[in-house]
């Protein structure tokens, strides 16, 4: 028996947080990769002219509306918000990434034998709701981040791209430290639960 057995075996949850922690690191690396990639294929449409901002709830200090969703039209390097095509980046990189990340952590991290159909209902339901609060928080970074990056520092289209990264970055961030213990719930397997072990003892 190898070192991580005898962990999974003494602490099985220590032992799939590692797991979760490996796959998640993964599925990191392939947003990072592929959110500029997107971003730079939507920009070279019209989307990217095309103003996204839905959902206020508030206000900034300035006084203008707070968005869930602040995607300005405009390029970011002339000083808009990235438009229809940075949202579309965005989302269609963490849509993608979180079905890959389902189906892994589902059959490598926590083995779960429950029905997919209701694993993916509630996969789904906690996905919109992470997605809802990681876009409400990027309202925070986003600006000062790329501000940062492209005019503070002058690194223009390379900053740009930095900016790009960061923010996909600490997008992954979020979701990592709150979908373990929500996979903990929904990837159960029906050898622990309480109706499978009466059955066993019987």
């Amino acid at each position: 028996m190898n070192i991580f057995q005898k962990l999974k075996k003494r602490y099985p949850t220590a032992a799939e947080f590692i797991v979760f922690f490996l796959i998640s690191n993964g599925v990191t690396v392939l947003q990072l990769v592929l959110m500029p990639l997107l971003k730079n294929f939507f920009g070279m449409t019209n989307l990217v002219n095309t103003n996204f901002q839905v959902f206020p709830i508030g206000s900034n200090l300035d006084g203008s509306r707070y968005f869930i969703f602040d995607y300005m039209s405009g390029a970011i390097d002339s000083g808009g918000g990235g438009g229809l095509a940075y949202f579309l980046a965005v989302q269609i990189t963490l849509l993608m990434a979180q079905i890959i990340n389902f189906f892994l952590q589902r059959n490598v991290t926590f083995k779960s034998d429950t029905g997919i159909g209701k694993a993916a209902l509630w996969y789904t339901l906690a996905y919109v709701i992470i997605t809802l609060i990681a876009a409400a928080a990027q309202g925070l970074y986003k600006a000062p981040i790329y501000n940062l990056f492209m005019n503070i520092w002058n690194m223009g289209k390379v900053g740009e791209t930095l900016a790009d990264v960061l923010t996909m970055g600490i997008n992954s961030v979020i979701s990592f430290w709150v979908f373990f213990p929500i996979f903990k719930v929904i990837f159960k397997q029906k050898k622990d639960t309480p109706e499978f072990s009466a059955k066993v003892k019987a």
